[in-house]
């Protein structure tokens, strides 16, 4: 019955869409276009690097690691300290977004973490990246930079335990029934070959994903060269963080662009040819460390998480743009509208940077330079925090995809847990900085 009322509502809805929306407004056009050079965007930048050694770590977790292992260290009755500090301090090491981390969650929620770490580890993975709160600081100033690390990490064990708390019946009675439950039989690989295999996989996520160097040294076509923070760019320009403030050099003005020396620098430059090599070992490892009938089961674990996950992803991914559009670019809601709505600190402003940080999808790092264009247009420092802490743990794609693996309830509650503390912190950081 609800597979028809699902299949009525989607043709009612296309309808409606083919009968009402104005197809020939200019406007609409361009959000339509929007739409799919955001996905165009998530395609090339993202799935290749980032979402299919994902999924293949996440089909790893449903084959190699054992349910009583994920329950015993990240389960209902796990000691808190280990579990939420695990799951707390995740983004330091996968600098992912909002979308990549879905496959990852997934393999642990459905291996039998608790519902409490496991959304701990969803909301820390995008939201502590060193790197974008290192250009945090660098870009908007030292006390943001601090006020984001700080609300990340704190976040993301207060909304781990408010979930834990809110549906602890339910998580209770999955633990009980996950122990209850016969254990297959594991392979008799030793325990380090499987660490191996893992480390080999989060490597190659890594070093692909790599980020880019913020030192840059850029010489004009004038002569003129300047020294400064790379903060962003767009397809025409390029934004720098100088001494006297933030810059936006044409790119057409450009003649040389040098990244600051540094080991960081040199592995940006090589990391897919690493990422290669690591990638290549792996291969060479698994014929003679992964069974064939394992290796099957991983493989179609990894099919079983992409179907999960990547409908709803794509999906998502062409909604955000046709609504929101893709950084700097116009499609059906206007970005003035944003900008209106988020001067001042007071509570309206600081909720409409959240509702708003939810719902846009934002790649890694770029948040920063759309937050610099905003407070330049008289954004105040609280709706700033407010939209850092909501946007790049959350969007729309990926909350299409936590309602497909968590179900509505806990869904609503993760995200208005998420937007309600993300308004109460850009509230209070407001109010403590005054502008």
């Amino acid at each position: 019955m609800k597979r028809e009322v699902r299949l009525s509502l989607l043709l009612g809805g296309t309808f409606l869409a083919a009968y009402l929306v104005p197809w020939s407004s200019p406007t609409v056009q361009k959000a339509l276009a929007e739409a799919f050079l955001l996905l165009q965007d998530y395609a090339r930048e993202h799935v290749l690097t980032c979402l299919i050694p994902a999924l293949f770590i996440a089909g790893a977790i449903a084959v190699f690691v054992s349910q009583a292992s994920v329950i015993r260290y990240l389960g209902y009755r796990a000691k808190k300290a280990l579990a939420y500090g695990v799951a707390s301090v995740s983004g330091t090491v996968l600098a992912v977004c909002s979308c990549t981390v879905l496959p990852l969650f997934a393999g642990i929620y459905t291996r039998g973490a608790g519902l409490g770490p496991a959304v701990a580890f969803l909301y820390s993975g995008p939201a502590i990246n060193v790197l974008a709160i290192i250009l945090t600081a660098r870009v908007l100033g030292p006390s943001l930079g601090i006020a984001r690390a700080m609300g990340a990490v704190l976040f993301s064990i207060a909304i781990g335990l408010a979930m834990h708390f809110l549906f602890r019946t339910e998580e209770r009675e999955k633990a009980e029934a996950a122990l209850a439950a016969p254990q297959p039989d594991r392979p008799s690989r030793p325990l380090w070959k499987t660490a191996v295999l893992f480390a080999l996989m989060l490597a190659v996520l890594v070093v692909a994903n790599w980020g880019r160097p913020t030192g840059v040294t850029v010489a004009l076509r004038d002569g003129t060269v300047l020294s400064g923070t790379r903060a962003g760019e767009d397809a025409s320009s390029l934004l720098v963080k100088l001494e006297e403030g933030l810059v936006s050099l044409p790119k057409t003005e450009i003649s040389h662009l040098a990244y600051s020396p540094s080991a960081y620098t040199t592995l940006w430059q090589y990391r897919y040819a690493v990422a290669a090599v690591v990638l290549l070992l792996l291969v060479a490892l698994v014929p003679s460390w992964v069974g064939r009938d394992e290796g099957k089961a991983w493989v179609r674990s990894t099919w079983d998480y992409a179907l999960l996950i990547l409908p709803y992803l794509f999906g998502g991914v062409l909604v955000a743009g046709f609504l929101l559009g893709r950084p700097g670019e116009q499609a059906l809601i206007p970005a003035r509208w944003v900008q209106a709505a988020v001067g001042g600190n007071s509570w309206a402003s600081c909720a409409v940077a959240s509702v708003a940080g939810a719902l846009m999808y934002f790649a890694t790092l770029t948040e920063v330079p759309i937050l610099q264009g905003l407070l330049g247009s008289g954004m105040g420092q609280g709706p700033a925090l407010a939209l850092l802490l909501a946007g790049p743990a959350l969007s729309l794609p990926s909350m299409l995809v936590i309602r497909r693996i968590l179900g509505t309830r806990k869904t609503a509650a993760f995200v208005f847990l998420v937007v309600v503390l993300s308004t109460l912190a850009g509230k209070l950081y407001g109010t403590v900085v005054g502008r």
